[in-house]
């Protein structure tokens, strides 16, 4: 089969089923309500349609669950996708999107932001936005020497401002406070506080940053070559992995400044589908943006409905659904580098 019939087949079927599971999801809760209801509930946001929904079913999927589907679609849709390219451009499938520092750097200025409560209209995801791309490209800069970054470099640059990072953020939750708790549930990564505002935020940069990302998925193909051979072949390799770093980077700010710190999306995700649909980005990048907003939609619908009336941050479920399933794939199926 060619690889555009496939990649339309694949995606096709991605897109059915991230549409089954966000109307499950809206029907899932504390309070159970019917599908047709739900349809119609979602239909009425039209504007030509219509339908006679019950005020309570109405306020419960249109105002409290709908938000957070949509934002759980989009911040699994940009940690896979930034994913597939990390992955690719270390040619190693143990890499995720948090490789260089920029979910530390996000938890720094999250934890800022709530430590010392500054009080700025969406101070929050601002902050963490500019934290994450500062430790990005501190670590871009760090590794860089002759307009040459080697990814061996970048690789340690990154682990050790992580590292660095991490201390910074031990020290302001000691000095947190009575804000100790609302950090470290930024921390685990949770969707509680999903508005369409945080979406209409989160979703151009993840679209255009996918769009951009997709444009290069030959040249991302080429460089797992190595870069020598990729730039006899004709690829701007240093260029080429600048724009892919910067792009990845911020795709990743922009869910982490949203959702806190959601680990295992961008790293499992990516590395199941290339066993589906092999290496080839052209189907690896769509497939796995869509099989992560699928896997975050469902893994929040378990986070708020699975423990009676309580809710649990997203991210303590998918690293115990993913940890688990990452491993079994370890022990059964051979990694090696890309």
């Amino acid at each position: 089969m060619r690889l555009g019939a496939r990649t339309t087949l694949w995606c096709g079927g991605l897109l059915f089923s991230l549409a089954v599971t966000m109307l499950a999801s809206a029907a899932t809760g504390p309070v159970s309500i019917d599908y047709v209801v739900v349809g119609k509930a979602v239909l009425n946001a039209l504007p030509v349609l219509s339908y006679e929904v019950p005020d309570v079913a109405r306020r419960i999927v249109v105002v409290l669950r709908l938000p957070r589907i949509a934002l759980a679609a989009v911040v699994g849709f940009a940690l896979a996708t930034a994913g597939v390219v990390m992955q690719g451009f270390f040619r190693n499938p143990m890499a995720d999107p948090s490789i260089i520092g920029v979910s530390a750097g996000a938890a720094v200025g999250a934890v800022t932001t709530i430590a010392f409560s500054v009080a700025v209209p969406f101070a929050l995801p601002l902050f963490a936005f500019v934290g994450a791309l500062v430790a990005a490209f501190g670590v871009y800069l760090l590794a860089t020497e002759n307009g040459r970054t080697p990814v061996a470099t970048l690789l340690l640059a990154g682990v050790a401002v992580q590292t660095l990072l991490g201390a910074v953020v031990s020290f302001l939750l000691l000095h947190s406070g009575e804000s100790l708790r609302e950090a470290v549930f930024w921390l685990m990564g949770h969707l509680n506080y999903s508005s369409w505002d945080k979406i209409l935020v989160a979703l151009p940069v993840s679209l255009v940053g996918f769009v951009v990302l997709f444009a290069y998925a030959e040249d991302l193909n080429v460089l797992l070559l190595g870069e020598e051979d990729a730039q006899t072949l004709g690829v701007e390799v240093e260029r080429t992995k600048r724009l892919l770093l910067a792009v990845a980077s911020v795709v990743t700010a922009a869910a982490v400044a949203v959702s806190g710190v959601i680990g295992f999306v961008g790293l499992v995700v990516p590395h199941v589908m290339r066993l589906l649909v092999g290496p080839d980005h052209r189907i690896l990048l769509p497939t796995s943006a869509l099989a992560g907003a699928t896997f975050l939609v469902a893994t929040d619908t378990v986070a708020r409905s699975a423990v009676g009336g309580a809710e649990l941050p997203v991210g303590v479920v998918t690293a115990f659904l993913g940890a688990p399933f990452f491993l079994y794939l370890l022990r059964n199926r051979e990694v090696t580098a890309l």
